[in-house]
């Protein structure tokens, strides 16, 4: 289980599961979701929000992991940009250790 921070001011933060991760590079969340300035803001995390919600509804197979996913941590009250630019650090750092490993 990992903690990340949600807000600048450090009094929010959220718990990251390994099968958040796992579902995360199941479905390549993450890929293509930035744009070229590197900026995550809102809109980046309103991106990952429909790109989610398309994946679900054009899915045929059981999508539980995806919604836990949803659920847990990217429909969460304290899920902002900021939250978001910590988990997508947090995966880097998991995918790299992983393939160390």
């Amino acid at each position: 289980m990992y903690t990340i921070q949600t807000n600048a001011s450090g009094t929010r933060s959220m718990e990251i599961s390994e099968t958040h991760l796992e579902t995360i590079e199941k479905y390549s969340l993450f890929q293509g979701l930035i744009d070229s300035n590197g900026i995550v803001d809102e809109s980046v995390l309103d991106k990952l929000k429909l790109n989610i919600r398309s994946l679900i509804a054009s899915m045929e197979e059981n999508s539980k992991d995806l919604l836990d996913l949803c659920i847990d941590v990217i429909y969460h009250n304290n899920m902002k940009a900021f939250g978001l630019h910590q988990l997508i650090l947090l995966y880097i750092n998991w995918k790299r250790d992983k393939e160390t490993a």
